[in-house]
């Protein structure tokens, strides 16, 4: 199961009916083209589009199994106590003073130019169930991170 944002979920069937109403017509026919050229076993362009066909109907079911596994969360009834999927966290970084804000979502969601980290990620795992105030020390692959929870806020 994956929690997830009304808008998440909103993008993840967006993206399955493009691949499924624009991209696979589009493999079908880059097969039929490539077919028309001639003799099947030589023909490495008729390989190629099977192969990207094959790669797309991949996609399309895994995105079919997340889209069937998603729980939307009930942006309302989340609270701004501690930290948890969808928490909007402001911290500081406490050696270099630098300050950071992330909102923590699910894998399908994460976007770090947008600010958005999964929760399987070692700063998210380390600010789960932290209070205000808090100080994490959460390790990274360049070392240790001591954070201080300064404020949590729900988006």
């Amino acid at each position: 199961m994956a929690y997830m944002s009304q808008e998440g979920y909103d993008k993840l069937v967006a993206q399955l009916h493009q691949m499924e109403a624009i991209e696979r017509p589009k493999a079908s026919a880059a097969i039929a083209e490539a077919a028309d050229k001639g003799d099947l076993s030589e023909n490495s362009e008729y390989d190629a589009a099977k192969e990207a066909q094959a790669h797309l109907e991949n996609k399309i079911n895994e995105l079919k199994k997340t889209i069937a596994l998603a729980k939307i969360v009930d942006m309302s009834r989340l609270s701004t106590d501690e930290v948890q999927i969808m928490s909007k966290v402001e911290m500081t970084n406490l050696t270099t003073k630098k300050k950071m804000t992330y909102t923590v979502v699910s894998e399908s969601e994460a976007n770090l130019k947008e600010g958005k980290i999964s929760i399987h990620t070692p700063i998210a795992q380390g600010l789960l169930n932290k209070k205000v105030g808090d100080v994490v020390e959460v390790k990274v692959p360049r070392g240790t991170l001591k954070l201080q929870i300064d404020k949590i806020t729900i988006e």
